[in-house]
Protein backbone atom coordinates (compact mmCIF):
# COMPACT_ATOMS: atom_id res chain seq x y z
CA UNK A 1 0.00 0.00 0.00
CA UNK A 2 3.01 2.20 1.05
CA UNK A 3 4.45 1.95 -2.53
CA UNK A 4 1.07 2.77 -4.55
CA UNK A 5 1.51 6.11 -2.41
CA UNK A 6 4.66 6.78 -2.73
CA UNK A 7 5.10 6.25 -6.58
CA UNK A 8 2.72 7.41 -9.44
CA UNK A 9 0.12 5.15 -10.73
CA UNK A 10 0.19 4.35 -14.31
CA UNK A 11 -3.46 3.21 -14.96
CA UNK A 12 -6.69 4.04 -13.85
CA UNK A 13 -6.33 0.08 -12.21
CA UNK A 14 -3.99 0.98 -9.77
CA UNK A 15 -5.23 4.25 -9.15
CA UNK A 16 -8.96 2.52 -8.21
CA UNK A 17 -6.97 0.01 -5.83
CA UNK A 18 -5.28 3.00 -3.75
CA UNK A 19 -8.61 4.31 -3.45
CA UNK A 20 -10.33 1.25 -2.27
CA UNK A 21 -7.97 0.48 0.35
CA UNK A 22 -7.80 3.93 2.14
CA UNK A 23 -11.03 3.91 2.14
CA UNK A 24 -11.03 0.40 4.07
CA UNK A 25 -8.39 1.22 6.27
CA UNK A 26 -8.89 5.10 7.35
CA UNK A 27 -6.43 4.85 9.68
CA UNK A 28 -3.93 4.50 7.41
CA UNK A 29 -4.09 8.55 7.21
CA UNK A 30 -3.87 8.65 11.07
CA UNK A 31 -0.06 10.36 12.79
CA UNK A 32 2.07 7.96 15.01
CA UNK A 33 0.46 6.21 17.81
CA UNK A 34 1.39 5.75 21.29
CA UNK A 35 0.16 3.10 23.88
CA UNK A 36 -1.16 4.03 27.35
CA UNK A 37 0.80 2.23 30.08
CA UNK A 38 0.75 1.62 33.24
CA UNK A 39 4.21 2.97 35.14
CA UNK A 40 5.44 3.27 38.63
CA UNK A 41 6.62 6.29 39.86
CA UNK A 42 6.81 8.71 42.53
CA UNK A 43 3.83 10.02 44.15
CA UNK A 44 4.07 13.74 44.60
CA UNK A 45 1.92 16.17 46.86
CA UNK A 46 2.40 19.94 45.67
CA UNK A 47 2.40 22.86 48.24
CA UNK A 48 2.47 26.48 47.87
CA UNK A 49 5.47 27.90 49.30
CA UNK A 50 7.38 31.09 49.89
CA UNK A 51 10.41 32.20 49.04
CA UNK A 52 13.31 34.03 51.35
CA UNK A 53 16.91 34.59 51.55
CA UNK A 54 18.59 32.59 54.15
CA UNK A 55 21.40 35.18 54.84
CA UNK A 56 18.25 38.48 56.18
CA UNK A 57 19.78 40.53 59.38
CA UNK A 58 19.25 44.27 60.63
CA UNK A 59 22.55 45.57 61.63
CA UNK A 60 22.33 47.66 65.10
CA UNK A 61 24.68 50.12 66.68
CA UNK A 62 27.36 48.23 68.93
CA UNK A 63 28.21 51.96 70.40
CA UNK A 64 26.60 55.43 70.90
CA UNK A 65 27.73 57.73 68.50
CA UNK A 66 27.08 60.22 66.20
CA UNK A 67 26.68 58.90 62.47
CA UNK A 68 29.73 60.72 60.43
CA UNK A 69 29.33 58.57 56.82
CA UNK A 70 27.20 56.27 55.40
CA UNK A 71 28.87 54.00 52.34
CA UNK A 72 25.61 52.57 50.91
CA UNK A 73 21.80 53.36 50.56
CA UNK A 74 19.11 50.96 49.53
CA UNK A 75 19.32 48.90 46.83
CA UNK A 76 23.29 49.15 46.61
CA UNK A 77 25.30 45.74 46.25
CA UNK A 78 28.06 45.11 49.20
CA UNK A 79 30.76 42.62 49.40
CA UNK A 80 31.69 41.33 52.33
CA UNK A 81 33.57 42.73 54.92
CA UNK A 82 33.14 46.54 53.17
CA UNK A 83 32.47 49.18 55.34
CA UNK A 84 28.43 50.20 55.98
CA UNK A 85 28.11 53.00 58.85
CA UNK A 86 30.80 55.21 59.85
CA UNK A 87 30.93 56.68 63.46
CA UNK A 88 32.44 59.70 64.69
CA UNK A 89 35.41 58.35 66.45
CA UNK A 90 36.91 61.42 68.11
CA UNK A 91 36.25 60.70 72.19
CA UNK A 92 36.02 56.97 71.85
CA UNK A 93 39.65 57.24 70.20
CA UNK A 94 41.01 59.46 72.80
CA UNK A 95 39.23 56.87 75.45
CA UNK A 96 41.24 54.16 73.34
CA UNK A 97 44.64 55.80 73.31
CA UNK A 98 44.29 56.70 77.67
CA UNK A 99 43.53 53.17 78.05
CA UNK A 100 46.46 52.17 76.05
CA UNK A 101 49.10 54.48 78.04
CA UNK A 102 47.32 53.44 81.24
CA UNK A 103 47.92 49.75 79.79
CA UNK A 104 51.47 50.23 79.50
CA UNK A 105 51.95 51.84 82.59
CA UNK A 106 50.44 49.14 84.57
CA UNK A 107 52.47 46.57 82.60
CA UNK A 108 55.51 48.38 83.10
CA UNK A 109 54.73 48.59 87.13
CA UNK A 110 53.77 45.10 87.01
CA UNK A 111 56.90 43.76 85.43
CA UNK A 112 58.82 46.11 87.69
CA UNK A 113 57.38 44.61 91.12
CA UNK A 114 57.91 41.12 89.96
CA UNK A 115 61.71 41.86 89.70
CA UNK A 116 61.57 43.21 92.73
CA UNK A 117 59.78 40.53 93.89
CA UNK A 118 62.03 37.83 93.05
CA UNK A 119 64.82 39.64 95.11
CA UNK A 120 62.74 39.39 98.38
CA UNK A 121 62.42 43.10 98.77
CA UNK A 122 58.30 43.20 98.21
CA UNK A 123 56.00 41.52 99.73
CA UNK A 124 53.57 39.11 97.72
CA UNK A 125 50.80 41.62 99.22
CA UNK A 126 52.57 44.14 96.69
CA UNK A 127 52.99 41.61 93.40
CA UNK A 128 48.98 41.01 93.74
CA UNK A 129 48.23 44.93 93.91
CA UNK A 130 50.40 45.50 90.67
CA UNK A 131 48.91 42.20 88.68
CA UNK A 132 45.35 43.40 89.68
CA UNK A 133 45.80 46.83 88.01
CA UNK A 134 47.54 45.56 85.00
CA UNK A 135 45.11 43.28 84.62
CA UNK A 136 42.24 45.94 84.93
CA UNK A 137 43.67 48.13 82.43
CA UNK A 138 44.27 45.28 80.03
CA UNK A 139 40.41 44.87 80.80
CA UNK A 140 39.75 48.23 80.00
CA UNK A 141 41.91 48.59 76.89
CA UNK A 142 40.40 45.50 75.34
CA UNK A 143 36.84 47.33 76.04
CA UNK A 144 38.58 50.73 74.19
CA UNK A 145 39.82 49.07 71.20
CA UNK A 146 36.01 46.99 70.51
CA UNK A 147 34.60 50.21 71.32
CA UNK A 148 36.83 51.89 68.81
CA UNK A 149 36.18 48.83 66.00
CA UNK A 150 32.58 49.60 66.69
CA UNK A 151 32.78 52.96 65.18
CA UNK A 152 33.32 51.06 61.68
CA UNK A 153 30.30 48.85 60.77
CA UNK A 154 31.17 46.24 58.02
CA UNK A 155 29.45 43.82 56.23
CA UNK A 156 28.81 40.01 57.86
CA UNK A 157 28.04 38.61 54.28
CA UNK A 158 27.95 40.03 50.78
CA UNK A 159 24.15 41.15 49.91
CA UNK A 160 22.06 43.94 49.08
CA UNK A 161 20.47 46.94 51.36
CA UNK A 162 17.09 46.36 51.66
CA UNK A 163 16.09 49.08 54.20
CA UNK A 164 18.60 51.86 55.83
CA UNK A 165 17.37 52.94 59.19
CA UNK A 166 19.24 56.02 60.42
CA UNK A 167 20.55 59.42 59.11
CA UNK A 168 24.33 61.11 58.41
CA UNK A 169 24.46 62.95 61.52
CA UNK A 170 21.52 61.33 63.87
CA UNK A 171 22.72 60.44 67.25
CA UNK A 172 22.67 56.26 67.44
CA UNK A 173 22.82 55.08 70.14
CA UNK A 174 23.75 51.15 71.64
CA UNK A 175 21.02 48.66 70.10
CA UNK A 176 19.49 51.01 67.48
CA UNK A 177 18.71 49.46 64.16
CA UNK A 178 21.01 50.69 60.84
CA UNK A 179 20.52 48.75 57.86
CA UNK A 180 18.63 45.30 56.88
CA UNK A 181 20.43 43.43 54.16
CA UNK A 182 19.84 39.87 52.44
CA UNK A 183 21.65 38.06 50.12
CA UNK A 184 20.32 36.42 46.97
CA UNK A 185 23.50 33.72 46.75
CA UNK A 186 21.48 31.23 49.34
CA UNK A 187 17.82 30.83 49.10
CA UNK A 188 15.49 28.61 50.61
CA UNK A 189 11.71 28.30 50.27
CA UNK A 190 9.60 28.18 53.34
CA UNK A 191 6.19 25.93 53.22
CA UNK A 192 3.59 24.68 55.77
CA UNK A 193 3.20 20.66 55.33
CA UNK A 194 -0.16 19.01 56.61
CA UNK A 195 0.86 16.68 59.45
CA UNK A 196 -0.54 13.90 57.07
CA UNK A 197 2.70 14.11 55.03
CA UNK A 198 5.30 14.64 57.76
CA UNK A 199 6.40 11.71 57.90
CA UNK A 200 6.77 10.29 54.47
CA UNK A 201 8.54 13.56 53.80
CA UNK A 202 11.11 13.58 56.66
CA UNK A 203 11.43 9.76 55.41
CA UNK A 204 11.94 10.15 51.68
CA UNK A 205 13.76 13.72 51.85
CA UNK A 206 12.93 14.54 48.68
CA UNK A 207 11.40 17.81 46.90
CA UNK A 208 11.83 19.77 43.87
CA UNK A 209 10.44 23.38 43.14
CA UNK A 210 8.81 24.45 40.28
CA UNK A 211 9.79 27.74 38.44
CA UNK A 212 7.93 30.38 37.30
CA UNK A 213 9.16 29.28 33.61
CA UNK A 214 7.88 25.81 34.13
CA UNK A 215 11.79 24.55 34.77
CA UNK A 216 12.19 22.48 38.12
CA UNK A 217 14.98 22.24 40.40
CA UNK A 218 15.92 19.64 43.06
CA UNK A 219 16.10 20.75 46.90
CA UNK A 220 19.38 20.73 47.97
CA UNK A 221 18.59 19.46 51.62
CA UNK A 222 15.43 20.36 53.94
CA UNK A 223 14.98 21.42 57.07
CA UNK A 224 12.29 20.47 59.18
CA UNK A 225 10.69 22.36 62.24
CA UNK A 226 9.95 19.55 65.34
CA UNK A 227 6.78 20.90 66.29
CA UNK A 228 3.48 21.57 64.72
CA UNK A 229 1.80 24.92 64.27
CA UNK A 230 -0.68 25.00 67.69
CA UNK A 231 -3.49 26.56 65.07
CA UNK A 232 -2.87 25.18 61.90
CA UNK A 233 -1.62 22.19 62.62
CA UNK A 234 1.01 22.73 59.76
CA UNK A 235 4.68 21.97 59.96
CA UNK A 236 6.72 24.47 58.57
CA UNK A 237 9.10 23.08 56.07
CA UNK A 238 12.25 25.32 55.01
CA UNK A 239 13.19 23.71 51.17
CA UNK A 240 17.04 24.68 50.17
CA UNK A 241 17.76 25.66 47.11
CA UNK A 242 21.31 24.92 44.96
CA UNK A 243 23.34 28.05 45.07
CA UNK A 244 22.58 29.20 41.43
CA UNK A 245 21.15 32.19 39.63
CA UNK A 246 17.63 31.05 39.27
CA UNK A 247 15.64 34.87 38.93
CA UNK A 248 14.22 33.98 42.58
CA UNK A 249 13.32 36.87 45.05
CA UNK A 250 12.53 36.61 48.33
CA UNK A 251 8.70 36.96 48.74
CA UNK A 252 7.84 35.06 45.18
CA UNK A 253 5.30 32.41 45.17
CA UNK A 254 6.50 29.08 44.25
CA UNK A 255 4.97 25.71 43.83
CA UNK A 256 7.16 23.17 45.66
CA UNK A 257 6.56 19.05 45.13
CA UNK A 258 7.02 16.52 47.74
CA UNK A 259 7.44 13.09 47.06
CA UNK A 260 5.63 10.83 49.83
CA UNK A 261 6.05 7.50 48.38
CA UNK A 262 5.18 5.12 45.04
CA UNK A 263 2.51 4.39 43.08
CA UNK A 264 1.39 2.47 39.45
CA UNK A 265 -0.03 5.44 37.07
CA UNK A 266 -1.52 5.24 33.96
CA UNK A 267 0.74 8.14 31.89
CA UNK A 268 -0.06 9.80 28.09
CA UNK A 269 2.22 11.61 26.48
CA UNK A 270 0.89 15.36 26.97
CA UNK A 271 0.26 16.21 23.68
CA UNK A 272 -1.99 13.48 23.28
CA UNK A 273 -4.63 15.09 25.51
CA UNK A 274 -7.22 17.49 23.47
CA UNK A 275 -8.30 20.83 25.57
CA UNK A 276 -12.05 21.61 24.47
CA UNK A 277 -13.26 24.40 26.99
CA UNK A 278 -13.23 22.18 30.19
CA UNK A 279 -13.14 19.13 28.37
CA UNK A 280 -9.74 16.71 28.02
CA UNK A 281 -10.42 13.90 25.18
CA UNK A 282 -7.82 12.03 23.76
CA UNK A 283 -8.35 10.14 20.11
CA UNK A 284 -8.30 6.08 20.91
CA UNK A 285 -7.47 3.68 17.79
CA UNK A 286 -9.75 1.10 18.24
CA UNK A 287 -8.98 -2.85 17.03
CA UNK A 288 -10.67 -2.09 13.93
CA UNK A 289 -9.02 0.88 12.91
CA UNK A 290 -11.43 3.37 13.58
CA UNK A 291 -10.65 6.42 15.68
CA UNK A 292 -13.30 8.07 18.86
CA UNK A 293 -12.32 10.78 20.25
CA UNK A 294 -12.98 10.02 24.52
CA UNK A 295 -13.04 12.02 27.13
CA UNK A 296 -10.85 11.24 30.25
CA UNK A 297 -10.40 12.63 33.48
CA UNK A 298 -6.66 13.90 33.93
CA UNK A 299 -4.34 13.93 36.83
CA UNK A 300 -0.85 15.76 37.93
CA UNK A 301 1.45 16.34 34.64
CA UNK A 302 5.28 14.72 35.22
CA UNK A 303 8.10 16.71 35.67
CA UNK A 304 9.30 18.42 32.81
CA UNK A 305 6.22 18.62 31.54
CA UNK A 306 6.53 14.80 29.42
CA UNK A 307 3.43 12.94 30.19
CA UNK A 308 -0.12 13.38 31.98
CA UNK A 309 -1.66 10.92 34.40
CA UNK A 310 -5.12 9.75 33.18
CA UNK A 311 -7.47 9.07 36.24
CA UNK A 312 -10.23 7.29 34.64
CA UNK A 313 -11.64 7.41 30.60
CA UNK A 314 -8.84 5.57 29.52
CA UNK A 315 -7.61 1.79 29.73
CA UNK A 316 -3.79 0.33 29.72
CA UNK A 317 -2.72 -1.27 26.03
CA UNK A 318 -5.06 1.39 24.26
CA UNK A 319 -3.67 3.08 21.33
CA UNK A 320 -3.56 7.05 21.20
CA UNK A 321 -2.67 9.18 18.12
CA UNK A 322 -0.24 11.43 18.67
CA UNK A 323 -0.96 14.50 16.79
CA UNK A 324 -4.08 15.41 17.49
CA UNK A 325 -4.82 17.96 15.30
CA UNK A 326 -4.35 15.58 12.06
CA UNK A 327 -6.55 13.27 14.40
CA UNK A 328 -9.28 15.57 14.51
CA UNK A 329 -9.23 16.18 10.99
CA UNK A 330 -9.64 12.29 10.13
CA UNK A 331 -12.41 11.07 12.89
CA UNK A 332 -14.14 13.94 10.49
CA UNK A 333 -13.19 12.36 7.19
CA UNK A 334 -14.37 8.98 9.07
CA UNK A 335 -17.58 10.61 9.35
CA UNK A 336 -18.32 10.77 6.21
Amino acid sequence: MISLLRYPCHSSIQMFMAICLLSAFPSVYATETVTAKMTSGQTVRTLDGVTEAVHQSTISAQVTGRVERLFFDVGDYVKKGEILVQFRDREVRARYNAAKAEYKEAEKEYRRIQDIFTKKLVARAAVDKAEARFKSARARLEQSNENLRNTRVHAPYSGIVVKRSIQVGELARVGQQLMTGLSLEALRVVVNVPQDMINAIRILKQARVYLPDGKQINAESITFNPYADPVSHTFNIRVNLPKQDFNLYPGMLLKVGFVIGKEMRLLVPLVTVARRSEVSAVYVVGSDGKISFRQVRVGAITPGHRDIEILSGLEAGEKLLLDTVKAARQLKSQGK
